[in-house]
């Protein structure tokens, strides 16, 4: 596969066309120095938020800081006060440390370790960052007064800890991580808890993030016998009742578009989609294609079963760095959402196999009928 010669970073609303050296610094050793874009890194572990990084003197890892950056970026794209988003992540760096986690008291879930059994939403809905932030924003702005409100006070009128003292010392690690994601005016013109503004704030949602969209599949689609837009004829799902659920979800996609830092409904990048796809079964995965190439365990090709993530370098990425995943559905193929012009689509996963670098099985099947789906799909 044919490799870009050249790197492209976003420098605010500037991009930089870099070929060869940077000031005499070959080019990954600029980007992953941070010489670029002024906020994070931009290197093979960048992502959402730039991936690994110290801010303020705290050290956060590469699915934090895409954690950090899809939280402000919701409030950012729903037109709400910067105090809102800082609210948010230092709720989340008390509840979670901004890790999307299965594990809590009771029945709490994900980042903001919310209760299905409270109202908060069903286990998709707060395994999922995006969809958790919401919630959590329309209980927080639902608050008399709440943006002026003595610090960690707003938090715990939302979360209602048993520890109400935990939310205000994060208040300054949480203030610096909004620094380094917030674009746009502290205190937008617009009412607060007015229907989200969407369009209106997609160009201030794009520079959000730290780094810009890194490409997408990067492998041809050659015309064939697979529709990339709908299910073959006789396709069976799995027998497995969570998988059936991960892959049902990321094939009732097909056709949405391609959206950087997307995790839905109505739009996916490609880690997004594998993220919403597992939280609608219940299981949680880290956000970003850095981060889930470490998710569950690996397996060969040979074993490749229906879930399992599937990395492949894509067109910025490379073997060491894969930037590009899709999910493996059965009846060898792979959905995925594959870049800005095609969308969430369907593909052999023998187009893709001589780009693999990674297979991750994030849930262990139980034997039973059905388990042939599971086999040998590709070479």
């Amino acid at each position: 596969m044919t490799r870009p010669a050249l790197v492209v970073a976003a420098l605010g609303t500037v991009t930089v066309l870099l070929a060869g050296v940077v000031l005499g610094v070959g080019v990954l050793g600029a980007i992953g120095l941070g010489l670029l874009g002024a906020r994070f890194g931009c290197g093979p572990d960048g992502g959402l938020g730039g991936g690994p990084q110290t801010v303020d003197g705290t050290s956060w890892n590469a699915e934090q800081t895409d954690n950090a950056a899809s939280i402000v970026a919701r409030v950012v794209q729903r037109g709400l006060p910067r105090r809102a988003a800082v609210i948010a992540l230092s709720t989340v760096i008390v509840e979670s440390r901004l890790v999307n986690v299965t594990h809590g008291d009771r029945d709490s879930l994900g980042l903001y370790q919310q209760r299905p059994s409270q109202g908060w939403g069903t286990p998709a809905q707060v395994l999922n960052p995006v969809a958790a932030t919401d919630t959590f924003l329309d209980r927080l702005i639902g608050l008399p007064g709440w943006i002026a409100l003595p610090p960690g006070q707003a938090a715990q009128a939302v979360q209602r800890s048993a520890f109400p003292d935990r939310y205000a010392p994060q208040e300054p690690a949480a203030a610096a991580l909004v620094e380094r994601f917030w674009t746009g005016p502290d205190n937008p013109a617009l009412t607060p808890g007015a229907a989200p503004p969407g369009a209106a704030n997609a160009q201030l949602v794009s520079q959000v993030y730290a780094c810009p969209d890194t490409g997408g599949a990067g492998v041809p689609l050659p015309p064939g016998e697979v529709d990339p837009t709908r299910l073959p004829p006789g396709f069976i799902p799995p027998a497995d009742p969570v998988q059936r659920a991960a892959v049902g979800y990321a094939l009732a996609q097909l056709g949405k578009p391609y959206v950087w830092g997307g995790k839905g409904p109505n739009g996916f990048d490609c880690s997004g989609l594998m993220l919403a796809a597992w939280a609608h079964a219940g299981v949680p995965i880290p956000a970003g294609t850095v981060s889930q190439k470490h998710a569950g365990t690996s397996v060969p090709i040979v074993q490749i079963a229906p879930g399992d993530l599937v990395f492949i370098p894509g067109s910025l990425g490379s073997e060491t760095h894969p930037r590009h995943n899709g999910m493996y559905v059965g009846h060898g193929l792979v959905v995925n959402a594959y870049d800005t012009s095609q969308g969430v689509i369907l593909q052999p996963l023998a187009d893709w196999a001589d780009e693999v670098t990674h297979i991750r099985r994030v849930h262990q099947s139980a034997p039973g009928p059905g388990t042939s789906n599971t086999t040998r799909a590709a070479p």
